[in-house]
């Protein structure tokens, strides 16, 4: 009897790696792949600020307040889009807010991923009146409205940027534990936490080499959605002055100059209401593709 090869086995038929399978998943989403190629492009532009942006931030020409923008009836080249009520470049403010909204984004998921693992690890293990304690005070936050509890928290820590981050870190944080608290109870019923109870492993390496590990898709998920979410309420802070103050390029910021503009002066509002739907949207999309990558019930 000849042998004969199994097709698992051969070159050919040889399932494709982690990466590999993740990315064949992630593409197969062409929304995914263009916000993925938009927030590729943001973060090229946030780095390379100073050297893309034609002018500086800050500065101002009192001989261009509110220049419309190149292709507009008084417009001039060296203003690409623009200017505002005080001759500043809005291209230049945009290119520069960039590198601050995504700064506020991607700090604000970092807070609130790492509060939200400890706490989900503690009330996913420990249970009882700890677990009732923390859950409870998560549940608390969530039946108040975000945009209201991020305002309260700013004004009582005061104005700025480092309290509107923490404000919004808040607002997001039961997500997080929710998301973890529910796939350690999931994770810890299965065999091999089991097995490594029994050789002998103590609590906190179930809790991080055993346990978080398999949490972690949901949170990734979670975190790149949850950057769109930071942005958009940072920006809405910075609205209504309590996050970055001026002159901060910031894109929620440049809203509250400009809206006694809007008549006036279009694209001082416009550019910068952009920008800020540009990002949520890419971001969101991603994890829209992120979520049918990592997720087994979901791929395509």
């Amino acid at each position: 009897m000849s042998a004969s090869v199994s097709p698992a086995l051969t070159p050919a038929g040889t399932p494709p790696g982690p990466l590999r399978e993740f990315w064949i998943s992630f593409s197969a989403n062409r929304g995914a792949v263009m916000g993925l190629a938009v927030v590729l492009g943001l973060l090229l532009v946030a780095l390379f600020a100073p050297w893309i942006a034609p002018h500086l931030p800050d500065q101002t020409n009192s001989a261009a307040f509110l220049k419309p923008p190149s292709w507009q009836a008084g417009g001039s080249g060296q203003f690409l889009l623009g200017t505002d009520a005080i001759g500043r470049d809005i291209l230049s403010r945009l290119i520069f807010g960039a590198r601050l909204s995504l700064s506020i984004g991607l700090a604000v998921v970092l807070i609130s991923v790492a509060a939200g693992i400890a706490l989900g690890l503690v009330a996913g293990f420990a249970r009882g009146v700890l677990e009732i304690a923390i859950m409870r005070l998560m549940d608390i936050i969530l039946t108040l409205p975000s945009l209201l509890l991020a305002i309260v928290i700013v004004a009582i820590l005061g104005p700025g940027l480092v309290n509107a981050m923490l404000a919004v870190a808040v607002v997001v944080l039961p997500h997080y534990v929710r998301i973890t608290r529910a796939a350690v109870i999931a994770e810890v019923s299965k065999d091999y936490v089991t097995a490594a109870r029994i050789s002998g492993a103590g609590t906190l390496r179930l809790m991080f080499s055993e346990v978080l590990p398999n949490c972690a898709a949901p949170l990734i998920v979670q975190a790149s959605l949850g950057v769109s979410t930071a942005i958009l309420d940072a920006a809405a802070l910075g609205f209504l002055g309590l996050g970055a103050q001026p002159p901060s390029p910031e894109w929620g910021t440049m809203l509250a100059d400009a809206r006694e503009f809007v008549l006036r002066a279009w694209w001082v509002v416009t550019f910068p209401g952009l920008a800020i739907l540009i990002a949520v949207l890419a971001f969101n999309l991603m994890g829209d593709g992120l979520r049918d990558a990592l997720d087994p019930k979901l791929k395509r």
